[in-house]
């Protein structure tokens, strides 16, 4: 992530609807090469580290369980397609279970696309995640952009921000955006 050099509190992300749901799209910018950032993205072990523990068949068509204890979520997925190192699609659906016990909408099926592109010494990050609610899109833009963080932390070998201050600094840039997505 170029992190400092921006400023503070930058918004990476955009939010816009498509058919009627809502669709956060994230872009960011890694001083890493595409393999490292594809494995962080992509290796359980890694993964753990700064988004959420996963289980399961990670191959295309395989089956997976995702857990993220940031947010006390659990759910199963699907891998759509896997084109190391430039290109991962899933679909993510939070279980009932963990529903009942949060706040949140009703589960929904949630597809993230991300796309990696080398851009001389650092690769670009472009997180898609479709299918959102629409009423909630503010709350998934805010979320996934501490997401993004956490990969920039952990690429740089830092632990992971306080999530909680960090959520309540983001919330109100997102809802800006979210007023203007019809």
């Amino acid at each position: 992530m170029t992190g400092d050099a921006r400023g503070k509190d930058p918004i990476l992300g955009s939010l816009r609807s498509a058919d009627g749901k809502g669709v956060v799209r994230i872009e960011d910018r890694f001083d890493t090469d595409i393999d490292d950032l594809w494995s962080a993205l992509t290796d359980p072990g890694r993964l753990s580290r700064w988004h959420g523990q996963v289980e399961g068949d990670l191959r295309p068509g395989g089956q997976f369980r995702l857990y993220l204890a940031s947010a006390d979520w659990e759910g199963t997925g699907h891998v759509e397609v896997c084109e190391p190192p430039r290109h991962l699609r899933v679909t993510t659906r939070e279980s009932d279970e963990s529903w009942r016990k949060g706040r949140g909408a009703p589960p929904f099926d949630e597809t993230i696309e991300v796309t990696l592109t080398v851009d001389g010494n650092q690769t670009v990050l472009v997180i898609e995640v479709l299918g959102l609610p629409l009423d909630s899109i503010a709350f998934y833009g805010a979320g996934w952009q501490i997401h993004a963080e956490n990969l920039a932390a952990h690429l740089a070998g830092r632990e992971r921000g306080a999530v909680e201050a960090r959520w309540d600094e983001l919330v109100p840039a997102y809802q800006d955006l979210a007023a203007h997505v019809e």
